[in-house]
């Protein structure tokens, strides 16, 4: 948490102004576009990153669909993984996130921007709502990121088990899976280092209706983690 800290410290004077201009945008969510509303969470992000000495290296921007309506599907190392795609993304998108850090300061408001969805994962039938009606926005034309493996990764760049159900909202709404590969964003919040930092975000080739339409959801999963496994495996740096 150290480098949150250093953040701060070195964003000083922009501080009191982010933070008002990020609450009242995320009280005001239908006063601004989507794309107004990325851009201010970008402006912020980048600021953030330069103040955490944190470098954000973006690869296979190309693969992002030209169209928009699809899902990426990244690993999960930590809090910081949503903040290292916003920086390296270029097309607005939202989350669905686990309850438990809804109500985190700055995530709130970040996810209240991005007008996120909130999942509990011990209510089968709240969990299914949200897949359905998310399943509904990306068919008209929202991106959207879920976490996969349900819960962090506690064990650097490894992976955890990809989950079939998280997967199912993509399926309803037959769109693009876009996997994604985080590298080394774990060391952004859950460590206490502050030295300079690179993270890696790889944007991998969609997976198209027409290729998964007959694969089962853990199927699909285990594709997922294969190609975001084997993108780690190449391009991790051994510390």
């Amino acid at each position: 948490m150290k480098r949150i800290f250093l953040m701060i410290i070195r964003n000083l004077l922009f501080v009191p102004y982010g933070w008002i201009k990020l609450c009242y945008y995320a009280s005001h969510v239908d006063k601004y576009t989507t794309d107004q509303r990325y851009a201010l969470l970008k402006y912020i992000d980048t600021r953030a990153n330069w103040g955490g000495r944190i470098r954000i290296d973006a690869y296979g921007i190309e693969n992002i669909p030209k169209r928009d309506g699809f899902i990426f599907y990244p690993n999960h190392q930590g809090l910081y993984d949503v903040l290292a795609i916003i920086e390296a993304c270029p097309r607005p998108f939202s989350v669905i996130m686990k309850k438990e850090i809804q109500d985190i300061p700055f995530l709130k408001q970040v996810f209240a921007c991005m007008k996120a969805y909130a999942i509990d994962r011990d209510d089968v039938k709240q969990s299914m709502k949200v897949i359905i009606q998310v399943s509904k926005e990306v068919m008209q034309g929202r991106n959207f990121l879920i976490f996969a493996e349900g819960t962090r990764s506690r064990n650097q760049n490894q992976l955890l088990d990809f989950k079939g159900g998280s997967f199912k909202a993509a399926i309803k709404a037959k769109c693009p899976i876009v996997p994604v590969a985080l590298i080394d964003s774990y060391q952004s919040f859950d460590t206490n280092s502050i030295k300079p930092l690179t993270v890696q975000v790889h944007f991998l080739e969609p997976l198209l209706y027409e290729e998964y339409q007959d694969m089962k959801s853990v199927e699909i999963a285990e594709e997922v983690k294969r190609r975001i496994g084997e993108t780690i495996a190449r391009n991790e740096t051994v510390l």
